[in-house]
This record gives C-alpha cells, sequence and structure tokens, in this order.
C-alpha cells in the first residue's frame, strides 16, 4: 500500500499507474505525463552527472537520430585516415625490409619531389659512380651493378611510397576541407598528422646522412645512427597510432560512449549494494588503465627494437631463453667501459640493448595478458560491451604470436621475410591493443565515485516517481 496526499493506493495500482507513465513517455502521445518526467531528471540529479544518469532507453533514443546522422558524416573521413594509416603500416614494413637488405644507403641525395630511378645503362653507371664515393662501398669493395639496382630499387621504392602517402592524405584533406566535411574541433589533429608526415621525409634523410658521413676506415659496418634510426622509426609509430585513434574517434562518436555508459549503469545498479557497484566499476575501469599501461610498455618496446635493429644486435646471441648456451646473460652486458659516458651503454652495447629488448618485449605480453585476467575475473567480463572482449581476445593472441615471431626471428639469424613479419606484427598488436582501449572510453563518462552516486540518484528517481503516481491517483480520483 502507499499513501498519497492521505490515500492509500493499492499496489497494484501504484504499479498500473508507473507502467502508463512510461508507455505514455515512450510514445510520447502524452506531453502532460512526459513533462513531470523531464522534471524530475533536471531536477533531482547534480549537473556533473545528468548526462549519465538517465535511463538507457531515454539516452538511446534522444541519441539516435544524431548519432546515426553525425556517423553518416564522418565516416568517410574515418575510413580516409584509417585507410592512411594503413599506407603508413605498409612503408614502416618495407622501411624494415630496405634496412635488412641494406639498402638504405643506396641513394646518396634527396628532393623534396623525388626523381625517376635511372632509365638506361649511363644512367645507372653514374648512379653506381656516385655510390662509389661513399662509405659504404668503400668498406664493402664488391659489388656488381645488378647488386647495386636492387639495393637501390628498395629505397626509391621506399621514399616515392612517402610520397604517395604524403598525396594519399593531402588531396582528401583538401577535398574534404572544401566541401566542409571535417568538424572545427578536428582540424587541429589533422594539422598534427601534416606535420608529422612532412616532418618524417626530413628526418628520414637526416638518418641517412648519419650513414653517409662514417669514417669508411672504422671497425664498425656502416650504418645509420641508432639514435636516429629510433627517432625515423618511432615518428613513423607516432603518425600511425595518431591515424588509427583518429580513425576510431570518428567511428565511435560521443553518442555510442553515452549508450555504453547507460548499459554499465543499469549493470551497475543491478549490484547488490551501492558498495559493491563501486567496487565493481573499480575492476573495470582497472582494465582500461592496464590496457594503457600495455600500450606504454609497448610502445617502449618498438623504440628499443629500433636500437635492436640500428646496433645490429639480432646477429649476436642467438639464443633463447639463454643469450648464452651457458649463460642467461651474456657477460657484455656488464662490459660498460666501452662507451663514455656511461649511459651510451644503454643504447649502443649490443648485449644490453639486445637483453633490454627480451626483457621489455617479454613484460609487454604479461602485462597484456594481465589486462585479460583483470577482464575475466568475476562479473567484470560482464560489464563490457562485446567489442571490448572482442579486442582483448585479439590483442592476447597477437602478443603471443608476436612473442613468437620475435624468438623464431632471433633463432633463425634473422631472415629478411621473419624480420619483416616481426615488424609488421608490432604494427598489428600495436592497432589492437589501440581499438581495446578506445573500446573503453566510455568509461571517461563513469568517474571515480559515480557508483554509489547512482544509487542515490535511483532512490531520489523513485521518489520523485512516488510523488507523480500520487499526482495522478489523485486526479484520477477527482
Amino acid at each position: 500500500m502507499l499513501r498519497l496526499g492521505g490515500l492509500m493506493a493499492p499496489v497494484a495500482l501504484r504499479r498500473s499507474v508507473q507502467s502508463t507513465i512510461c508507455v505514455a513517455s515512450r510514445s510520447s502521445r502524452s506531453p502532460l505525463l512526459q513533462k513531470p518526467r523531464r522534471h524530475i531528471a533536471t531536477t533531482t540529479l547534480p549537473p556533473e552527472h545528468q548526462s549519465f544518469a538517465r535511463s538507457p532507453s531515454t539516452s538511446s533514443s534522444s541519441s539516435c537520430s544524431s548519432s546515426a546522422s553525425s556517423s553518416t558524416n564522418v565516416r568517410p573521413l574515418a575510413y580516409w585516415l584509417l585507410g592512411t594509416g594503413a599506407l603508413v603500416a605498409g612503408m614502416v614494413t618495407v622501411g624494415g625490409i630496405t634496412r635488412l637488405t641494406k639498402s638504405g644507403l643506396s641513394m646518396t641525395d634527396w628532393r623534396l619531389q623525388g626523381s625517376l630511378p635511372p632509365l638506361n645503362d649511363a644512367e645507372w653507371l653514374a648512379e653506381f659512380t656516385r655510390y662509389k664515393q661513399f662509405p659504404e662501398y668503400q668498406q664493402r669493395q664488391s659489388m656488381t651493378l645488378d647488386e647495386f639496382k636492387f639495393i637501390f630499387y628498395w629505397e626509391w621504392g621506399h621514399r616515392m611510397m612517402g610520397r604517395f602517402i604524403g598525396l594519399a592524405y593531402g588531396v582528401p584533406l583538401v577535398y574534404f576541407a572544401a566541401r566542409g566535411r571535417i568538424p572545427r574541433s578536428l582540424y587541429p589533429r589533422l594539422g598534427a598528422l601534416f606535420a608529422l608526415g612532412g616532418g618524417q621525409g626530413l628526418i628520414g634523410w637526416w638518418m641517412v646522412k648519419s650513414g653517409l658521413e662514417m669514417d669508411p676506415q672504422q671497425r664498425k659496418e656502416i650504418r645509420v645512427s641508432p639514435y636516429r634510426l629510433a627517432a625515423h622509426l618511432g615518428m613513423a609509430f607516432t603518425t600511425f597510432s595518431l591515424l588509427i585513434w583518429t580513425g576510431l574517434d570518428l567511428l565511435h562518436p560521443p553518442e555510442k560512449a553515452s549508450r555504453a555508459a547507460a548499459v554499465l549503469q543499469e549493470r551497475l545498479l543491478a549490484a547488490a549494494s551501492p558498495q559493491a557497484s563501486q567496487q565493481l566499476l573499480q575492476r573495470v575501469s582497472r582494465v582500461r588503465n592496464l590496457g594503457i599501461a600495455s600500450a606504454a610498455l609497448l610502445a617502449t618496446t618498438i623504440v628499443s627494437g629500433a636500437f635492436v635493429a640500428g646496433n645490429d644486435a639480432g646477429h649476436a646471441y642467438n639464443e633463447f631463453p639463454k643469450m648464452m648456451p651457458h649463460a642467461w646473460i651474456a657477460p657484455e652486458v656488464f662490459e660498460w667501459s666501452n662507451f663514455e659516458p656511461k649511459w651510451r651503454n644503454i643504447f649502443e652495447n649490443t648485449a644490453l640493448v639486445q637483453l633490454d629488448h627480451r626483457l621489455l618485449a617479454l613484460s609487454t605480453a604479461g602485462l597484456i595478458g594481465a589486462t585479460l585476467v583483470a577482464a575475466r575475473r568475476g562479473q567484470v567480463w560482464s560489464m563490457l560491451p562485446s567489442e571490448t572482449k572482442t579486442a582483448l581476445t585479439a590483442t592476447v593472441g597477437m602478443a603471443g604470436a608476436q612473442v613468437a615471431l620475435g624468438i623464431s626471428t632471433l633463432l633463425l639469424y634473422v631472415p629478411v621475410p621473419l624480420a619483416a613479419a616481426h615488424q609488421a606484427g608490432s604494427l598489428v598488436l600495436l592497432t589492437l591493443l589501440s581499438w581495446s582501449v578506445h573500446s573503453m572510453k566510455f568509461l571517461k563518462k563513469l568517474p571515480a565515485g559515480s557508483a554509489q552516486q547512482l544509487w542515490k540518484q535511483q532512490q531520489q528517481q523513485q521518489q520523485g516517481g512516488t510523488a507523480a503516481v500520487g499526482k495522478v491517483v489523485a486526479e484520477m480520483v477527482k
């Protein structure tokens, strides 16, 4: 029984009236009944929580039309950026093959607009003669013209692919801007991507020059500076990550995150108590935090891989899990007297560089696995969207495959196809991990302490609903 304005209303009548209010508000047939409902939602809730405290049905219906139109408008932008990201991934892979085939120093000049390769024997001989004046050939002292053509075409193709990516990004950018299809909020990020792409060519030439200026009489093999190689690769991965993340932002507009937050809110309110609800939200948020930490550790591992490549460290200590047949850690790791200042050992000591990469790679795989374990614990898995579950599972599988590729590359003494697959695998893993973290972006709409606040809001809404039913019943009695 319910007391309303001095009257006693049966529970059955209360339920009947409540169901009538709900049906009327959803069908929009009675503005009179909708008005108290909107008034309750805006007066009983603090402003900072109104965005996610509405019921899932209300939030989804109010954002349905806007979400459909906005996602349709920006979807071509998303495909353009994701497609450009795929081209960047291809260029990074080609760049890895260019390094593995020792082709990077075959072109001894750089032009902004690019140039055609030699078209006849005379031009090839002239290009080969120019190459002979630089340290790499002077150290090798043995190369045929056909061998030079092979490495030249790899480097030329790598550079021309970069220019093609510039067109693939710049031409649609101008088109979408001229048609007014780009949201204003997106211009700063697109400008940053344009700057990264333009700077990448300059960084690449700066890297190549380090190899062209080395002393051919030194004992070390002529190659580019590992520091400049790491800068070149790091910028490429930064550009790739920003393209993928921006594309995901456009494919998943804020309305979708609001709906996902509303669904999670409903599930949290089904918990046994406010405390249980809050603990569950913390566990779900921990999954995203672990994903972000995994991404940061993966980025560090990728940069360390650049130093492995720059020091040719993959051709040493080709044992696993031990570095040497009778030693887990090679003695050279502790020989810090060869480099001054001492910190250079971290980036130039072949043994230490490889050990660092091993430890970082295994730590990254372990943290990614821990992220999935945290997601599978208790009721957390049921709280996550299906997209997040798919992304996390795929990320863990790819992490295992990437570790297997790395170990195989080391044990087989760095064969070009396997090493290229290992570098491409890092791009796939970064993509899947970015997708996993991005799919949990809706958790930003449920800040810390919001679960208990939701319980209070639910009680306030129930009390407000009771008052509304009382008014309706009073009108019916009259």
